[in-house]
């Protein structure tokens, strides 16, 4: 599920934006208690004052791991391949004046510059996620973009802890490549999948695949942790673009590049469609503050009692109602507006919703978002609501609102 939208800022509001937005979309714009310091639902990425991105330099072959641990401890970015107990190989990264590096994952450490947690399907607080173990790992990924134009953004799997380190085990999914050097997967991994014709109104899911710690392209593993690599896709970059998707097991990144935002809708436009569609369509009865919607026909009332079967008054059958305009059985859902514009691929009006959750958008980003399969748990993936994260039901996942006319 898209928990997050990341952004490299918003178009003419920071200096230089690089190609990264992230948004939450299961809280729908902001976290339940406010976006707070390195942990809320977007994050811009802006060129830093001074470059802190790393490149892969020395690498030594230690007998111990005693040895690996006293190199690894110079004052430097180091990866470690554990591949016994009797050998290690440590790569030395040195400074990279021509990148910055930005890094993902739950930690709250201060290498960790966008905290992330996990995705429950329609919960609404923090709470709701306490007692879920957590599959994002501390230290998720990291983010290399380009501080000279067109200012490319890569990703790369697994993020440098406090000591500037990363730590592959002996359990870990590692190797030597076919030029000597290594390479490997973290526990859970992370995937990505870009859109294909961009994000747009004519956009269309790609395929997922996942990423390795040097930054290469892989089929997907039979299971997330097995050990198992996929194949290489040697056609494909880990390079993002605008409207990639970035799964850490358990969040899911929107990336969007300031171009993209630019096209994208504002919060106030969105509203100004809602009033709109309000002063000159429906007729909310009997109550006006809240529309409510029969997702199996799409009519619009205002929420009331009448309707409902005996299943559901002896709660056999959830919210099921009998719309009285049509006839039609079905569920019986409030409307939202899908408020975090970053998930729409146009400007169009709001008159459609995603089932069962009941939140409004465009038909072209109701139609975009029913199609993309987004990982859920280690095994499965599903289509769900940006919104809020629910996975969607009906033949579509999403139905075309009627509103009633204006009374005469």
């Amino acid at each position: 599920m898209i928990k997050y939208l990341l952004s490299t800022g918003v178009p003419n509001k920071m200096p230089v934006n690089y190609i990264l937005l992230l948004t939450c979309i299961q809280y729908n714009g902001s976290l339940p208690n406010g976006d707070r310091g390195r942990r809320k639902s977007r994050f811009a990425l802006c060129k830093r004052p001074k470059a802190n991105g790393v490149k892969p330099s020395t690498v030594h072959v230690a007998c111990s791991p005693q040895a690996a641990k006293a190199i690894s401890n110079k004052d430097q970015h180091s990866i470690s391949y554990t591949l016994s107990r009797a050998q290690t190989v440590v790569v030395e990264y040195t400074h990279d004046s021509n990148t910055d590096m930005f890094q993902i994952g739950r930690s709250t450490e201060s290498p960790i510059d966008f905290v992330v947690t996990d995705t429950v399907a329609g919960s609404q607080s923090n709470a709701d996620t306490q007692s879920v173990q957590s599959t994002i790992s501390r230290f998720a990924c990291r983010i290399m973009c380009q501080r000279t134009p067109p200012y490319t953004a890569r990703i790369y799997a697994a993020g440098f802890d406090s000591s500037k380190s990363i730590f592959l085990g002996e359990k870990a999914a590692k190797w030597k490549t076919s030029d000597g050097q290594m390479d490997g997967l973290t526990t859970n991994g992370v995937l990505v999948m870009h859109p294909r014709n961009g994000f747009s109104q004519d956009s269309k899911p790609g395929v997922w695949r996942e990423i390795s710690v040097c930054g290469n392209v892989f089929t997907l593993r039979e299971t997330r942790s097995a050990q198992q690599r996929g194949k290489m896709v040697e056609m494909e970059s880990q390079e993002l673009v605008d409207g990639s998707l970035i799964d850490l097991c358990g969040a899911t990144l929107l990336w969007r590049t300031a171009e993209g935002l630019a096209r994208t809708p504002t919060l106030k436009h969105l509203e100004a469609l809602r009033q709109e569609i309000n002063a000159a369509r429906p007729q909310y009865t009997p109550d006006e503050k809240q529309p409510w919607v029969y997702l199996q026909c799409g009519h619009v009332h205002g929420y009331h009692n009448w309707g409902n079967h005996r299943e559901e008054r002896e709660g056999r059958e959830g919210r099921l109602r009998e719309c009285p305009m049509c006839r039609t059985k079905g569920p019986y859902v409030a409307l939202w507006l899908g408020c975090e514009a970053g998930f729409y691929v146009d400007a169009a009006p709001p008159t459609h919703a995603f089932n069962p959750c009941g939140h409004v958008c465009s038909e072209k980003t109701a139609a975009f978002w029913s199609q993309i399969p987004l990982p859920h748990g280690t095994h499965t993936f599903h289509a769900a609501c940006p919104f809020c994260a629910q996975q969607l039901s009906g033949e579509q996942g999403y139905v075309r609102l009627i509103f009633q006319g204006p009374l005469d």
